[in-house]
C-alpha cells in the first residue's frame, strides 16, 4: 500500500487532473509530462491549428478520466509500485 495519501491525490486528480498534477505527487513522472505537454499543447495548437489544439485536448481529457477512475477504484500504482488504496477503516 502507498504511503501516499489517496484522499490528496483523488482530489488532485479531480481538480487539476488535466494538468496531471496528481501523476506528479504519486512520482509517476513520465504520466506527469505527458498530461502537462498534451494541456500546454492544447492550448497552444488552438490558436495557431484549432482542429489539432482540439484533438491534443480531447486526448488529454480521455487519458485524465481513465486514469482519475482507476485511482478511484483502488487500481492505480505509485511510483515505486504500490497501489494507492481507499484508507481502511480498522
Amino acid at each position: 500500500m502507498s504511503e501516499k495519501s489517496y484522499v490528496l491525490a483523488v482530489c488532485l486528480a479531480g481538480v487539476f487532473g488535466t494538468a496531471g498534477i496528481h501523476h506528479f505527487y504519486l512520482r509517476r513522472w513520465a504520466h506527469g509530462v505527458f498530461d502537462l505537454s498534451l494541456l500546454i499543447l492544447g492550448i497552444y495548437f488552438l490558436f495557431f491549428f484549432a482542429p489539432l489544439g482540439y484533438l491534443l485536448l480531447f486526448t488529454d481529457f480521455i487519458h485524465t478520466v481513465y486514469f482519475t477512475f482507476k485511482l478511484v477504484i483502488g487500481e492505480y500504482k505509485d511510483g515505486d509500485g504500490n497501489l494507492v488504496s481507499i484508507p481502511s477503516s480498522n
